[in-house]
């Protein structure tokens, strides 16, 4: 049986998650603005973004002492988060393209 947690970890792990929560939309938000930009340097900050969500999942299995099934929604949320921008990208990109098409159509 694991001792219980601290209330260091406790609010570490707190911090932590409101950590990933905001890194995982800082990721978001400069993945888009980078595409719509075809900026560089909004790139680069999402890159920098999703790596600080990361060092934030790590921050928070380690001080609430993730293990086992845990592990594993830590590393599915991290998948999910990486992949999730880049599938609402092509959403939108697929979902929008024909309506350019249709008003150039008509113009």
């Amino acid at each position: 049986m694991h001792e219980p947690l601290g209330l260091n970890n406790l609010f570490v792990g707190t911090l932590a998650g409101a950590a990933v929560v905001l890194m995982g939309a800082f990721y978001a938000l400069f993945f888009a603005l980078g595409k719509l930009q075809r900026s560089q340097a909004f790139a680069l900050t999402a890159v920098a973004s999703y790596g600080l969500l990361v060092v934030a999942v790590g921050a928070l299995v380690v001080a609430l002492r993730l293990s086992g099934f845990w592990m594993a929604v830590a590393a599915t949320m991290l998948v999910g988060y990486f992949l999730a921008p880049r599938a609402i990208w092509r959403l939108c990109v697929g979902t929008h393209s024909d309506d350019d098409k249709a008003l150039t159509r008509e113009s």
